[in-house]
C-alpha cells in the first residue's frame, strides 16, 4: 500500500475537502496547494499523477492530530470535531424538543382521508 492509497483512505473515512486538508496541513506550518494536493488523489495512469512523499503524509498526520485533539493549551474532544458540533449538547436537546412540537402540530393540521369506494372486508 503506498502512500497516495493511505492519503486517499484516511480523507475519505474522515470526510475531508481539500479545502479541509490545506487547513490541517498549515497547522503544521507545510503549505502545499489544491492543485498539488489532487495530483495525488488521482489514478496512477493520470498525466498530473503524482506520489505522495513519506513529509507530506507525516506533516498530515501531524496536522491531523492537531485539528482533532487541539493544542495543550486549548484542548478539542476528537468526537466533536469529528461531529461537527461546536456547542454544548444542551442546545441540541432543545433543538430536538422544539423539532418535536412542530412535527406535533403538523400531524395535528391533517385531516384523515375518507374514501368513497372502500371495499369492505
Amino acid at each position: 500500500m503506498t502512500n497516495n492509497d493511505i492519503f486517499k483512505k484516511l480523507r475519505v473515512a474522515l470526510k475531508l475537502r481539500d479545502d479541509d486538508i490545506v487547513e490541517i496541513l498549515t497547522l503544521v506550518d507545510f503549505k502545499m496547494s489544491k492543485s498539488e494536493l489532487s495530483a495525488f488523489f488521482r489514478k496512477e495512469d493520470h498525466p498530473n499523477y503524482m506520489e505522495c512523499g513519506d513529509q507530506v503524509l507525516r506533516n498530515f498526520l501531524n496536522g491531523l492530530v492537531i485539528h482533532l485533539r487541539g493544542t495543550k493549551d486549548h484542548p478539542k474532544i476528537p468526537g466533536e470535531v469529528l461531529l461537527g458540533t461546536k456547542g454544548p449538547k444542551q442546545e441540541k436537546a432543545y433543538d430536538n424538543r422544539i423539532k418535536m412540537q412542530q412535527r406535533k402540530k403538523i400531524d395535528r393540521a391533517i385531516t384523515p382521508v375518507k374514501y368513497k369506494n372502500k371495499k369492505k372486508s
